[in-house]
């Protein structure tokens, strides 16, 4: 179990760790000149069962807020010290208010220096003192009368932190592993060694760690856990990480985090469930300045508030915290704001997204999804998402918001029976219902666009995507086409995907001339005139005659072989049959061997191989084509369709 002390300066807090443990907390050496805590001071001691307590000792001075913050938010039990003479002072207050922003409920209250009193200030001092945790996550919490002096209540404060201890919920190993660093040094013929709480997760040595945001590679060489030599470290321990990589002392800080690699997630904000201390005397506004601390991190940013304008005192509300610059944090992590002077706590909260969106941060339904996110539950969160994001969940991305282990996403997905397609982004999650209806808008689009135009065989594949959803990953997209297909709830034509009962039919006028045109380019299948060439021996407009040449190729009569050349499907039937003998006489098809077989210039030749080159029949090799035995002739007597 982790023990933070607090209260206010010259209360006693480093002699009661002292008398506790047997350890002197204060390791700078301005800390014992002066004789008060600057920084944080690290104490264990061991119990008979084999575990050890572990204190963080902080400092009491107001100025020293952001150093008592940087240990405060990974603790797991608050020894709350109040002088007897002195009783509740300010730090006292805002020591309380943190650890109760921070959502810490396990605590004690240590009534240090009673040998420097009489009975009834004694007695007066505890009354003070249970006024004051009225109202508070520690109220009701015991109140222990000590004297680091004489050693009075020591023992009995001590057994009570043993039993807490043995009451507290075994830290599991649940989630990757995350260390909030608050403390790097160099040690002689060891090297560099970081410190902190493990926030999740487990380390052994050997293990490859990114220190983050900066965003470098280490590997655990050595660790300690509880100030113990270990092979391994967990949630709810402090661990000493001795690191080796490429990297210089300097590059790493305090309020830098040493995570398993895929939690590299640095960002710039994030949403959060926020309350504003009830020592507040007016309201915060939206986009407030304010002075961040997470883990051990220490950060300027903004408020913005997502219902409404302003948020009363000891009110709650759904806020997203814009950053300065980037931190990492996940799904669930405490995190406490100060003001723009850093001399007052403002209120504190809880991450609920680490990937807000950018735009309808105040839609119902995204409000809904952090309401579900407070309550703690990812199934629900996850369920939810799914139901309001057409276009799939992220689940990789979903289990590094909320720090689950590969075994626990799974069994999550398992659990609601999603649909997995892997994309080139990650792999995506749609629910069954999600599914099916994204089958729906795609047979809706395709029916709307047939019946916005009628005259075309159908939509191509990246547009259809685009009338189905536009935000849907291609390769989801690939496989509901799939699925259509195989159901038979659409079908495709060469490139063309259409509803199996649609048909592209000519308008009245259309059919009348094409009845017409359509002997001209019959009667020399292998050299039919160009649209100029028709116009003139029509009298047609040559506008006319070639828009109507693009209406017909839609329904498959008609491919343009080249600028203004079109040849009839059977024209590029028997084509295609010829270009496929010369490739078995010769080895390949050559334009003299085509141009010989049909007659004609060379130049007609060489367009019609460069169509059935772009069409993929056949593969240029120099001068030379060979073709592709996939596009070998369909065994079916109905005109061969191609990509145009």
């Amino acid at each position: 179990m982790i023990i933070g002390t607090a209260g206010h300066i010259d209360h006693g807090k480093t002699s009661l760790v002292k008398a506790l443990t047997g350890v002197d907390a204060d390791r700078l050496p301005e800390e014992k000149a002066r004789g008060i805590t600057l920084d944080l001071g690290y104490a264990y001691t061991p119990l008979p069962n084999g575990n050890t307590l572990g204190f963080i000792d902080v400092p009491g001075h107001e100025k020293l807020i952001h150093n008592m913050l940087a240990g405060a938010t990974g603790i797991d039990f608050l020894l709350l010290v109040i002088a007897a003479d002195d009783g509740p002072m300010p730090q006292t207050r805002e020591h309380l208010a943190i650890a109760d922003l921070l959502g810490i409920r396990h605590g004690a209250v240590a009534l240090t220096k009673c040998d420097a009193v009489d009975a009834t200030r004694e007695a007066a001092a505890e009354v003070e003192i249970l006024a004051l945790l009225a109202g508070t996550g520690l109220a009701g919490a015991p109140v222990f009368h000590v004297s680091a002096k004489s050693g009075a209540g020591i023992a009995e404060l001590h057994a009570h932190l043993a039993s807490a201890a043995g009451e507290q919920p075994q830290s599991t190993a649940a989630g990757r592993f995350r260390l909030a660093i608050d403390r790097c040094f160099t040690l002689s013929g060891i090297g560099t060694v970081v410190t902190g709480t493990v926030f999740s997760g487990s380390v052994q040595v050997g293990d490859t760690l990114t220190v983050s945001p900066p965003g470098f590679n280490t590997r655990v060489r050595s660790l300690h856990a509880q100030d113990k030599p270990a092979e391994s470290g967990h949630a709810g321990q402090r661990v000493a990480l001795n690191l080796a990589g490429d990297f210089l002392r300097e590059a790493i800080k305090r309020g830098m985090w040493a995570l398993a690699p895929k939690l590299h997630l640095p960002l710039d904000r994030f949403s959060a469930m926020l309350r504003l201390s009830r020592e507040e005397t007016a309201a915060l506004r939206h986009w407030t300045p304010v002075h961040v601390h997470l883990g051990a991190e220490h950060i300027t940013g903004r408020v913005a508030l997502l219902e409404g304008d302003t948020l009363a005192p000891g009110a709650e509300a759904l806020a997203e915290i814009l950053l300065d610059r980037p931190l990492c944090c996940v799904i669930g992590d405490r995190f406490i704001l100060r003001d723009t002077s850093a001399s007052r706590t403002l209120g504190g909260g809880r991450v609920l997204d680490i990937f807000p969106p950018s735009r309808h941060k105040r839609a119902p339904a995204r409000l809904e999804a952090l309401k579900l996110a407070a309550a703690g539950a990812p199934s629900a969160v996850l369920a939810h998402s799914l139901a309001n994001s057409p276009a799939g969940v992220l689940l990789e991305r979903f289990a590094q918001a909320w720090n689950l282990a590969d075994d626990d996403a799974a069994r999550l997905a398992g659990d609601l029976e999603l649909i997995h397609i892997d994309t080139r982004d990650g792999r995506h999650g749609f629910s069954p219902a999600g599914w099916a209806s994204l089958g729906e808008k795609l047979t809706a689009a395709l029916a709307a666009e047939h019946e916005r135009a009628p005259d075309m065989l159908g939509a191509e594949h990246e547009r259809l995507r685009r009338l189905t959803l536009p935000t849907l990953p291609r390769a989801a997209f690939d496989r509901l086409v799939d699925e259509a297909l195989a159901a038979g709830r659409i079908a495709q034509t060469s490139s063309w995907l259409h509803l199996p009962e649609h048909r592209v039919t000519l308008a009245p006028a259309d059919r009348d001339l094409w009845a017409t045109l359509a002997p001209l380019l019959s009667a020399e299948p292998y050299q039919p005139p160009r649209v100029r060439d028709i116009a003139k021996a029509t009298g047609v407009a040559e506008d006319s005659v070639r828009a109507l040449m693009k209406r017909v190729a839609r329904t498959g009569k008609l491919y343009p072989v080249a600028l203004d050349h079109y040849f009839t499907d059977a024209a590029v039937d028997s084509l295609a049959t010829i270009a496929e003998e010369l490739n078995r006489e010769h080895g390949a098809v050559r334009a003299a061997d085509l141009r010989d077989r049909i007659g004609g210039g060379r130049k007609v030749a060489i367009h019609i191989l460069e169509f059935f080159d772009r069409i993929g029949y056949t593969r240029r090799v120099r001068d030379e084509r060979n073709a592709r035995d996939e596009h070998r002739l369909r065994e079916s007597a109905a005109p061969r369709q191609w990509i145009i």
